[in-house]
Parts: C-alpha cells; sequence; structure tokens
C-alpha cells in the first residue's frame, strides 16, 4: 500500500485539497485513520474501491458536511467545515432535488441574469428539454424531484453546480443509476463542468474517468495507486 503523504506548511500551499492524517468513526466503527490526500489545483482524482469502503464518507468531509475526528482537512485554502461549503460544488448520486421550479433548483436563490442561466443550461445539455415543459424554467420538479428522470435530475445538479462555480468539484458516482445513453449526455455535461477546475471523482466504473485523472484505491482506510 502506498500512504499519500507530505508534510510542510509551504507545500500546504501548492495544493487545493490536503487532508493531513485525518481520522473518522462511526460510532466505534473506524472508516479512516491518520489519512493523508493532497491535490493540486487543476488536478482530476479518480477514487474507486468496494462498497462500504469510505469513498462517500471521504466526499461529504471534503464537502463539510462531515467533520474529522482528528486531523487538518484544508480545502481552496479554507479549514472550517461552513468556509469549506462555500469552496466546493457536490454533485451527487441520489436526486437532492428541492419541491421547486427548475430555476430555482438551479440558481438555489442566487441572483443571475437569464442569459447566463440559458447559456449553463446548454453547457448541462438541459436546453431541449426546458424548452419543452410547459412552463419552461418556472415548472415546477415535484415533490423530491419526481416530476423528472434521474438523468435530468443529474444535469440539473450539475447546473447547479456550474451556477456556484466553485474552485473545487466533488461528484460521488453521478452516473451509476443511468441508462447508458443518459449517461453519456451526463458525462458530456460533467466534462463541460470540470474543464479546469480541481476535481475529486467517487465511482465504481474507473471506465468513465478519462485519461486525465489520476486514479486511487481507497482500501482498508489507505490509499493504493491503481
Amino acid at each position: 500500500m502506498i500512504e499519500i503523504k507530505y508534510s510542510g506548511e509551504n507545500m500546504m500551499e501548492q495544493y487545493a485539497v490536503w487532508l493531513d492524517e485525518i481520522s473518522f468513526a462511526y460510532d466505534q466503527n473506524t472508516v479512516f485513520e491518520n489519512l493523508s490526500l493532497q491535490v493540486r489545483e487543476g488536478e482530476h482524482i479518480g477514487i474507486v474501491g468496494d462498497s462500504g469502503g469510505g469513498k462517500s464518507t471521504l466526499l461529504k468531509i471534503l464537502a463539510g458536511l462531515y467533520q474529522a475526528d482528528s486531523g487538518g482537512v484544508t480545502v481552496a485554502g479554507k479549514t472550517e467545515p461552513e468556509q469549506i461549503r462555500g469552496q466546493v460544488a457536490l454533485v451527487m448520486q441520489t436526486n437532492s432535488l428541492f419541491p421547486l421550479s427548475v430555476r430555482e433548483n438551479i440558481t438555489c436563490g442566487h441572483d443571475i441574469a437569464e442569459a447566463d442561466l440559458w447559456r449553463i443550461c446548454e453547457y448541462a445539455r438541459l436546453t431541449k428539454w426546458i424548452e419543452s415543459l410547459p412552463d419552461g424554467l418556472d415548472t415546477n420538479v415535484g415533490e423530491r424531484g419526481n416530476q423528472v428522470s434521474g438523468g435530468q435530475a443529474q444535469r440539473i445538479q450539475i447546473a447547479r453546480a456550474f451556477c456556484k462555480n466553485a474552485p473545487v468539484i466533488l461528484l460521488d458516482e453521478p452516473v451509476s443509476a443511468l441508462d447508458q445513453e443518459t449517461r453519456q449526455y451526463v458525462l458530456y455535461a460533467l466534462d463541460q463542468l470540470t474543464g479546469g477546475r480541481t476535481v475529486i471523482h467517487v465511482t465504481h466504473y474507473p471506465e468513465t474517468l478519462d485519461d486525465s485523472y489520476k486514479i486511487y484505491r481507497l482500501e482498508g482506510g489507505k490509499f493504493v495507486c491503481e
């Protein structure tokens, strides 16, 4: 196994993501112990591994949703979870839409010019679908997004990430529940979103990661180079 670890405050400044010997446990079940990882600005990292190995937990720590029990977490220069949350955009496997309009699910209350919003929809491959809706962008997606398909929900999340314009993109199995045709649309949208940004993508499907990704396996709470 290869433990990815560096030290030194000056070196820390070179990285968009810095995990310094973090540990995390659910009750008495240890998920990570002294886990370290460094990701340079603009670097794409793929993390694969068996179910239950801690991939999604790690992503939630990086998103500022969970706090490590010990060790240091720095994302885009921020160390507190509430600050980290402003530096990342998270696209999840599950449908995380609100019972609001398509527009509100994308903008999340941010003031975005109409032309910019439509450009974002085009990047996310949503335009034709939105134009077919009875109320366009103002069509309600239903309770828990039950009026849209899985692929449409994923692309709305991707458009939301575009609107946030965060420097770090976190992807949690964004295509795992999709059929092959829809997966290709979503992968195209992800390609538009992630270009030039720092990306950490956890997946069971390493074949969805292109040559820009450096891939690690999370195994036994440690990273192993693929």
